[in-house]
């Protein structure tokens, strides 16, 4: 009958017309997703069913089998059923942008994103939908289906490698721009992934760190961090992640799969493991859909081990058709079926304009003591210090790591052992800050030394009217910074330019927060983060002020690292293999939150970020009942167009005093402009997480908010009365 019906199809009749009467229900668009995926997996075989269910790396290893037939070189591969129509699905890792791992699809390039964190830093929902859509554009013109992005994890220690991948250290602020993203992706008919479920918090000893957290303060953290995004992006899957969550690995863990994301959540998608995540085949019962990256594991559980466990009956055909049907249901529903354009065609130079736009508002004006912008050029001596500023901008490490487009400016190997060592380098991007700058101050003279001696440094410092200095702190996958110091010297560097010029400027090129012990010895500090293939123009336009800075600390950057709940990072120095327990004893108090709790005092507060205009806020409402409405007014008191992002605060409940973001915007104001800004709080932002009853409480009664430009400060202060009320988990 399939092949009738193929003939069939170039006459008269439409194709699922005759599908139709082939008795192939699942290709009627009409149908729900959910109903197309029942029809469709009711015609697997199980062997089928079992191929959906695991797949390997598309890579090709020294020594091993050739890249599978019909896969494009990248992360994943799983084949798809051609008997069935049923599309291969091919995987790529995508936080920052298409990558290309070990050049197996040689000489292609990408737009570089900035990194999450400078994501984040923006305040910007509508960045993150622009990133988003580049991204899954540029996946869909290469021939893949699934970005392996929307990474969420909160940032609850500043060491951890991956946490430039991740949106901060807020759950409203990550889940909203992680959702964005993820819907951005999805809305481009590619299926996305929301990572790395849940509480991967640090890469060192990351198979084996046991992560321990109370239940509620998982559900008022991490986890709706999850559901926020997961709500708003609808992402087809969820990976799951290395490490164990209170004693359970998180790939083979009932509660957090079973209980928490398909059971409470109600999540139709299905589960993949992270890449070498997978360690039995009853993982299968304990909510995990899919095996990815299959060679990584110490055997294929979810193939033959998982067949003979089905036709032994302690794998259940039920759960097995529930398996196959979720992976159906997001392709259905992410509409790999239905005849969406294969390759569309990629606009390079609009693509790196959202990817200026994302590093111009994520660059945060930590301090200014007046020095910037930098205006006019004629007759300034400027030196450009470190950083390898001369080639580009340095970029993250690991699997998220994208060769920008135009190629690898530069790379410094780093060395190292073991799976990782591939990405054991740094890579700088093709957009040069030392040429950005030259070419919008043509005025000034403009040198570069290496920074290599803090002696030459300060000499060439001296020489000049003006220093800047890149300082770089470069963070990778499976690898956390041993303390919060700029590596290499950096810091004495800086210290020796700054007493030879204090009309010195530093630039940050990081993953996170980093001390500085220099700080009142400079005129500026400038966080750039990590920040993608037009970083260097996008730097120079915030020095020159032709960009107004606009982004935001979306971390709060410690005085110390003993303002931390663990001032020895769990895991360090410990024989391989060995599970060790990292114990959250913060519980839901991440970042500015515990500093808050415990009345302690940042060097920069979350939220924080200077301008060269000035904001006012005023005219503040604050209605309750179910929730909180809040309004106010913004008004641009400078003499410049800016960019704002204010921030509302939950500091009171029922006369407990806490903190919380519960709201954000960001607002494009002239001189003098006023614009009314009214957000409305998730009620989950004002209630605490009841574990007995399994729901979400508020107590009721009288709740403050604050409407401020950072974590720290507040401008405005109102209250409202909120009804008593639970609500589902």
């Amino acid at each position: 009958m399939p092949f009738l019906a193929t003939a069939i199809c170039g006459a008269s009749l439409s194709c699922s017309a005759v599908a139709l009467a082939a008795g192939e229900g699942w290709r009627n668009p009409s149908l729900s997703p959910d109903e197309r995926a029942r029809l469709l997996d009711a015609e697997l075989t199980l062997d089928e069913r079992i191929g959906l269910l695991h797949g390997p790396m598309a890579l090709s290893f020294p020594g091993g089998p050739p890249l599978p037939a019909r896969s494009v070189g990248g992360a994943g591969f799983i084949p798809g059923v051609p008997r069935l129509g049923i599309p291969a699905l091919t995987e790529t890792d995508a936080s920052l942008g298409i990558t290309n791992p070990g050049e197996v699809r040689p000489g292609d390039t990408a737009t570089a994103l900035p990194a999450s964190v400078a994501l984040a830093a923006s305040f910007n929902p509508k960045l993150a939908y622009e990133g988003g859509a580049i991204i899954a554009k540029e996946a869909a013109a290469r021939g893949f289906n699934v970005l392996l992005a929307g990474g969420v994890n909160l940032a609850r220690d500043p060491r951890n490698g991956r946490n430039f991948e991740y949106l901060g250290e807020d759950p409203w602020l990550a889940g909203t721009l992680a959702g964005e993203s993820i819907k951005a992706i999805q809305d481009q008919n590619i299926i996305s992934t929301v990572k790395h479920f849940s509480l991967n918090g640090q890469e060192t000893g990351r198979f084996y760190a046991n992560s321990i957290i109370q239940e509620a303060a998982h559900r008022e953290s991490d986890l709706l961090a999850f559901q926020i995004a997961i709500e708003k992006g609808q992402p087809g899957s969820v990976m799951c992640a290395y490490n164990l969550v209170n004693g359970d690995y998180s790939c083979g863990n009932d509660h957090l799969l079973n209980g928490v994301l398909k059971g409470d959540w109600g999540y139709k998608g299905w589960v993949m493991s992270d890449w070498g995540a997978v360690h039995a085949t009853d993982y299968a019962l304990k909510g995990l859909d899919q095996q990815s990256g299959e060679q990584l594991d110490s055997q294929v559980w979810f193939g033959e081990p998982l067949k003979q466990a089905a036709l032994a009956g302690t794998v259940p055909e039920t759960r097995l058709s529930d398996m196959s049907r979720r992976i159906l249901r997001s392709m259905f529903a992410a509409g790999l079926f239905d005849g969406k354009p294969v390759k569309p065609q990629i606009d390079p130079a609009a693509h790196a304009a959202v990817a200026k736009k994302v590093a111009d508002e994520g660059i945060v004006l930590l301090a200014n003591k007046g020095l910037l912008p930098l205006k006019g050029g004629a007759g300034k001596r400027i030196v450009v210090i470190g950083g390898h500023a001369d080639a580009g901008v340095l970029s993250g490490a690991g699997s998220s790591q994208v060769t920008a487009t135009g190629g690898n400016a530069r790379v410094v190997p780093v060395g190292g052992d073991g799976p990782m060592a591939m990405w054991g380098r740094q890579i700088f991007h093709p957009s040069s800050p030392l040429k950005a700058l030259r070419a919008v101050l043509p005025d000034a003279t403009i040198s570069f030394a290496d920074g290599r001696y803090p002696a030459e440094a300060a000499a060439a410092a001296k020489a000049a009217d003006i220093a800047i200095v890149f300082a770089n702190q470069w963070m990778a996958e499976a690898l956390d910074a041993y303390d919060l110091s700029l590596p290499q010297g950096q810091d004495e560097m800086i210290q020796a330019v700054a007493a030879a010029n204090p009309n010195s400027i530093v630039v940050l090129q990081t993953g996170g927060p980093v001390l500085m012990p220099w700080l009142d010895k400079v005129g500026a500090v400038v966080a750039a983060w990590y920040s993608g293939q037009k970083g260097g123009e996008s730097i120079a336009d915030v020095l020159t002020g032709r960009v107004n800075p606009s982004g935001r600390l979306p971390v709060t950057f410690p005085a110390s690292l003993d303002q931390y709940p663990r001032r020895d990072l769990p895991g360090w120095g410990l024989p391989k293999k060995q599970q060790f327990d990292v114990v959250y004893e913060e519980g839901a108090d991440v970042g500015y939150r515990r500093f808050a709790t415990l009345g302690m005092k940042p060097l920069f507060p979350f939220g924080h970020g200077l301008s060269y205009t000035t904001f006012a806020y005023d005219k503040l409402s604050v209605k309750g009942g179910d929730t909180l409405t809040v309004s106010f007014r913004v008004t641009n008191t400078g003499a410049v167009a800016g960019k704002d992002a204010p921030q509302v605060y939950l500091t009171g409940a029922g006369g407990v005093k806490l903190q919380r973001l519960i709201g954000f915007d960001k607002v494009d104001l002239k001189p003098g402009e006023t614009r009314t800004v009214t957000l409305k709080a998730d009620p989950r932002l004002l209630a605490s997480f009841d574990e007995a009853g399994r729901q979400w409480r508020i107590a009721g009664g009288t709740y403050e908010v604050t409407v401020g430009p950072t974590a720290e400060k507040a401008a405005l202060t109102g209250t409202a009365k909120i009804s008593k009320r639970v609500m589902k988990p």
